[in-house]
């Protein structure tokens, strides 16, 4: 079987655990905003975030908001409304979430339904592939590789799918990073 090696052969593995406690959610587009304007009620709206990265309000247009995280879109909207409003109290809840690629984690190759998943705060590699709905039956799952971005530095990671869903190996579960990308090669035989 000369040729035959795994792809990740040589790689470490990925951390058990990922630092992500200091986390706040970044604003994409496509991403629904609940704003509220307390004593208000004719300002409160849901709007969803444009392809551009801007929503409008009845008295703001225009307000890029993606990049941002709620509770910078809050002050940027109080902000706004100053003008009008006398002390505006103003509350932004993120209610859809699809975030910029930063804040997914993308799953390409053989799983069973590959995808771009919303990062949610300590999510898992088991939770990844359930929302996938696993491998395929040509998957090397334990070829499978995490290539990470953190701080302009680019890593990437050797993991055991298939140990860990086919033989429910909890050690080859590992923590995901927003912007994660797995990675999961197709079997030569």
């Amino acid at each position: 079987m000369a040729g035959c090696t795994s792809v990740s052969a040589g790689l470490p593995p990925a951390p058990q655990s990922a630092s992500t406690q200091d986390y706040s959610y970044i604003v994409g587009s496509g991403d629904s905003l609940n704003i509220t304007v307390w004593r208000n009620p004719e300002l409160n709206m849901t709007v969803t975030v444009r392809p551009d990265g801007k929503i409008s309000t009845p008295l703001i247009n225009d307000l890029v908001v993606q990049g941002k995280t709620p509770a910078q879109i809050t002050t940027d909207i109080q902000k706004g409304l100053a003008k009008y409003v006398i002390d505006p109290n103003v509350s932004v809840v993120v209610t859809s979430f699809i975030g910029p690629y930063s804040q997914q984690i993308r799953v390409i190759g053989e799983a069973a339904r590959p995808q771009f998943l919303p990062y949610k705060q300590q999510m898992t590699l088991l939770d990844v592939m359930i929302a996938v709905g696993g491998l395929t039956d040509f998957a090397a799952g334990n070829d499978a590789t995490i290539l990470r971005t953190s701080e302009s530095q680019h890593a990437q990671y050797a993991v055991r799918l298939k140990d860990l869903i086919k033989r429910g190996d909890i050690s080859a579960n590992v923590e995901m990073k927003p912007g994660d990308v797995l990675i999961i090669p197709q079997s030569f035989f």
